[in-house]
């Protein structure tokens, strides 16, 4: 399914041009136009999903066996000394277009990219509901 009003719909049908490094059937992976890194490229399925929660299940299987492959050529080619993959769901997680893709940032020595966080501290008793709740949730 494609999103007629969805740039990346475009991108990955081949309407719009784009620094294409791999293709498959259900894939178009491109150079991103606003790099965080050298190499940092975008992994684009062709069917439309706006997040993680209406990805396929067929496309979420598959996403990871891409990535492994960019991650490796990158590795090889580029010479990164490491790698993130980053994927956002929703605009408070940082999401900006809402067509699920993956990012793979290549990493070098004195980038500068940067993930950062306040770790938690939460109690023995909140770590057992949350794990509970979940659990129960995921039993299927």
């Amino acid at each position: 399914m494609v999103k007629e009003d969805c740039i990346f719909c475009k991108i990955a049908a081949g309407e719009i041009p784009s620094r294409t490094i791999y293709e498959d059937e259900s894939f178009r992976t491109i150079l991103d136009i606003s790099p965080a890194s050298k190499g940092h490229a975008i992994i684009l399925p062709k069917n439309h999903a706006a997040n993680i929660y209406e990805l396929p299940e067929e496309d979420a299987s598959k996403i990871f066996v891409v990535a492994k492959k960019i991650a490796c050529a990158m590795k090889q080619t580029l010479q990164c000394e490491g790698l993130n993959i980053l994927q956002n769901n929703g605009e408070l997680a940082g999401q900006t277009v809402f067509h699920l893709h993956l990012h793979v940032l290549p990493r070098y020595q004195d980038d500068k990219v940067s993930f950062s966080w306040e770790h938690g501290k939460p109690s023995e008793e909140e770590l057992d509901a949350i794990a509970e709740i979940l659990f129960a949730f995921l039993d299927f």
